[in-house]
């Protein structure tokens, strides 16, 4: 039977990764959560939090969803309340991109744009949390779905480990997960820890983000990394934190376009990344997996935009032109990044 479009979020393809780094003597597989109807894997952990709010009598038809995004959740967010017939209120900032606020309207989003940060963090995300409740307060049968708290998001990422571990015969071995709200990466381990996968589990978090003790600095690629700590975090979640910075995004991003011809994201570039700071680390044989979280075409305007990366990066194209050296270790960082290669890699204790 045919479902309808809510019933294609979920069980999205898996491709086998031969070219980015040529020389492996591991098996590198992608989890393309671009495939999902509203372009990321945002859409799962949208469904699943408004269908169990829904089952659970907090959501009725007419009443008013209420969140902050700065894109994919605001996305996926609003196909479903267009769906049940929910009205939603997007809390968004002035980083948020034109094409994602004519993409929430499209779907039916009120806009609501925080434009002061928090004069404590410097950030935008507490001042639109902040606007969150004030919204929610003042909105008869509201409903904030608190994507950095509650439960279901990581709910959610039980079945996204599931599809991930019968493609591969449960063999597992490594999994390298972007974290911002923590939902996927909570999930993931859940379902990993309940099925005995024996998975080691990779974070991947931003130079710049709190979520893993780092100290908050200006962050130009959105998607993952967190200037406040999500209360769905907690230490043992990963075995292991890798740090990225937004040239290692970019990077990433342009190198998987180039070598593998996937067009995706920020975060999706943060991944790669780490897989590549990673490398030499990683016994041979085994098989890890990327979740690579969204489509790259809202980023053509900055991560693809060649004059954009030129005006706050300088001139780094070499560093996606030339071809991957034996070892795949020539992503050199630039002279102002070296001494933060040091500490990108930390183990996470629990």
């Amino acid at each position: 039977m045919i479902g309808d479009i809510i019933s294609k979020i979920g069980n999205t393809p898996m491709a086998r990764l031969n070219r980015i780094f040529p020389d492996a003597r591991f098996r590198l597989f992608a989890k393309l959560e671009g495939f999902n109807p509203g372009g990321s894997i945002k859409d799962r952990t949208a469904l699943t939090i408004i269908k169990n709010a829904v089952i659970a009598g907090k959501l009725s038809p007419g009443a008013t969803v209420v969140e902050s995004s700065s894109g994919n959740m605001g996305i996926g967010l609003a196909q479903m309340c267009r769906y049940f017939g929910l009205r939603f209120v997007c809390v968004v900032d002035p980083k948020t991109t034109k094409q994602n606020l004519d993409i929430l309207r499209l779907y039916g989003a009120e806009i609501e744009c925080v434009t002061i940060p928090d004069p404590f963090t410097g950030e935008y995300l507490q001042a639109r949390i902040d606007r969150v409740k004030q919204l929610t307060a003042q909105i008869p049968h509201s409903f904030w779905p608190n994507q950095y708290a509650n439960l279901w998001n990581a709910q959610a990422h039980h079945q996204t480990m599931r599809e991930i571990a019968e493609a591969l015969d449960g063999r597992v071995d490594y999994l390298f997960c972007a974290t911002s709200t923590c939902g996927t990466l909570r999930g993931c381990f859940e379902y990993a820890y309940v099925q005995d996968l024996r998975t080691r589990i990779i974070a991947v978090d931003a130079l710049g983000s709190v979520i893993f003790g780092g100290k908050t600095r200006r962050r130009l690629i959105p998607g993952h990394g967190a200037s406040v700590r999500p209360l769905l975090y907690e230490p043992h979640l990963a075995d292991e934190c890798v740090l990225v910075s937004d040239l290692d995004c970019i990077v990433g991003c342009r190198r998987l376009v180039r070598e593998e011809l996937i067009l995706v994201g920020g975060s999706s570039g943060a991944v790669i990344s780490a897989v590549n700071k990673s490398h030499s680390r990683i016994p041979d044989g085994s098989n890890c997996v990327v979740i690579l979280p969204d489509r790259g075409d809202r980023y053509l305007d900055t991560i693809y935009s060649d004059q954009w990366v030129l005006e706050h990066f300088g001139d780094v194209s070499h560093l996606w032109e030339i071809p991957l050296k034996e070892g795949g270790r020539s992503w050199n960082l630039q002279p102002n990044d070296q001494e933060m290669e040091s500490a990108s890699l930390m183990t996470v204790s629990s």
